[in-house]
């Protein structure tokens, strides 16, 4: 099945035409990059800002976690049907849409007058950013091929791990540069100029391409995908905030159910020649459904240690906003070097890269457990710098080489449904990283103190960083 490229350059009868030859150029790569980086920055950006919020709205622990869960919640259940949407109706269309929309939630969110009110902006921006991120990595697929295919899927995986860490960063940089007397709103705001210049490039220069025969979408698998993630992530990331009222344990006790019921109607669809939301089809290639594997712990401990090492050196050790953010700027360098040199090892070592990866990883997390240890409360962002830069080369051999596995054998024609699905895995995981290791954090430093607290947090993150390497070892050795 083919996938057609609608080009606002083209000449052909109805501005319709087939091209087997990459379309996207290095200016169409850019801004959809740019597209990308926008919300998994926005992801990780709150989590400095989060004093200053509490002490701006008088939000509190409950908000403030809503704060963060309402937009990543949103963004992970609706990401298989922004991909879904795009094959549909085009994903130049949904991408611009998508811009559209998280230019003016983030200005709604930039513009809160109490807590509530941000937490229902951060929920639609989540929505948006749902529309738009499934877009990029389905017009890379549908419209590229071969080296040039390789090398702007790595540099799709350098920029998601870069926009995770610099998400911290700049959102720290912002808080303490109170431009404008701005404060914390500076960090949404600074979404509405990017997003302009987005859409201005987007119409210039990204292609259209949708499925050549582009399927309905699936209701029933939609509304239980939503209720299977939603059961899961919400109790998991309000629970402990909320004192685990009895609904988080309802809650919890309906995922199983909801899942299992999930997965039969997507069998059963899938068996009778309809299209399911999540084909089970889908999960039978290999490379997708042991890359997907990879993804989901190397997410959770990523997810996690960006939220409890934020709060432990701000909270713990009294840093500012700035301080706690340029922390990670060796994670940050390292992870962009890695990244670069990933496509020139890949070709010569394979998937043995991931492996080696997840190993530099580990050494990266034990050193910082080390000396959190060893210096706690003298600790500082230079005494982390050793463990920082190890763990994010680690990162970096590893996360851009792992969305080139996953989406190698996927057909041009679901490029919308294989993108949506591994970007819904990833965001689950941070999701749930944030809400269980967060947890397990914030917990331990009631009782024992923030500095065990953050040894302890650190050893289970070296733990799945151990699942990764056993599991990268089942990887097709080939990347395609």
């Amino acid at each position: 099945m083919a996938t057609r490229v609608f080009s606002p350059a083209a000449r052909t009868t109805g501005g319709v035409v087939d091209i087997a030859s990459p379309v996207l150029g290095s200016s169409g790569l850019f801004t959809v990059l740019l597209g990308a980086a926008l919300p998994l920055i926005d992801f990780f950006i709150v989590n400095v800002a989060l004093p200053t919020i509490d002490h701006d709205l008088a939000a509190g622990p409950a908000l403030l976690e809503l704060v963060v869960a309402g937009y990543g919640l949103a963004y992970a259940v609706l990401l298989v049907l922004g991909g879904r949407l795009g094959d549909l109706f085009g994903r130049r269309r949904l991408f611009l849409a998508g811009m559209t929309a998280f230019g003016l939630t983030s200005l709604a969110c930039g513009l809160a007058p109490d807590a509530w009110t941000l937490v229902g902006a951060r929920v639609a921006q989540g929505a948006a950013a749902a529309l738009m991120l499934p877009q990029v990595l389905a017009t890379i697929h549908a419209s590229t091929t071969g080296a040039r295919r390789a090398k702007a899927l790595s540099l799709y995986g350098a920029t998601a791990g870069l926009a995770m860490v610099a998400g911290q960063i700049l959102g720290g940089v912002l808080v303490a540069a109170d431009v404008a007397g701005t404060g914390w709103r500076a960090i949404f705001l600074v979404n509405v100029p990017v997003a302009l210049v987005g859409l201005l490039l987007a119409v210039r220069t990204v292609p259209e391409t949708r499925s050549d025969r582009p399927a309905p979408v699936d209701v029933p698998g939609t509304l239980l995908l939503t209720l299977t993630l939603f059961s899961l992530l919400a109790p998991l990331t309000e629970g402990r905030a909320s004192g685990w009222p009895l609904w988080t344990w309802v809650s919890l006790a309906v995922f199983p159910f909801a899942a299992a019921a999930f997965w039969r109607v997507e069998l059963r669809a899938d068996r009778r020649g309809r299209t399911p939301l999540v084909p089970p089809s889908l999960l039978a290639l290999v490379s997708l459904r042991r890359g997907l594997a990879l993804v989901l712990p190397f997410s959770i401990g990523f997810g996690g240690f960006m939220f409890v090492i934020a709060v432990a050196l701000q909270q713990g050790l009294g840093m500012g906003a700035v301080v706690s953010g340029l922390a990670l700027v060796p994670m940050a360098v390292a992870f962009f070097g890695a990244s670069l040199a990933g496509p020139r090892l890949v070709r010569r070592w394979g998937s043995r890269i991931v492996t080696a990866g997840g190993l530099l990883q580990a050494l990266g997390v034990a050193l910082l457990a080390l000396t959190v240890w060893r210096s706690w409360p003298d600790l500082s962002a230079w005494s982390l710098l050793p463990g920082m830069a190890v763990a994010g080369f680690g990162q970096g051999l590893q996360l851009p080489v792992l969305f080139r596995v996953v989406l190698s054998e996927v057909p041009a024609e679901r490029a919308g449904v294989g993108s949506g699905v591994m970007v819904t895995t990833q965001q689950s995981a941070l999701a749930l990283g944030v809400a269980t290791l967060g947890s397990l954090f914030l917990s331990l430093a009631a009782s024992a103190g923030v500095r065990d607290a953050l040894v302890v947090t650190l050893l289970v993150q070296l733990a799945a960083v151990a699942v990764t390497v056993v599991l990268s070892l089942r990887l097709p050795r080939r990347v395609g």
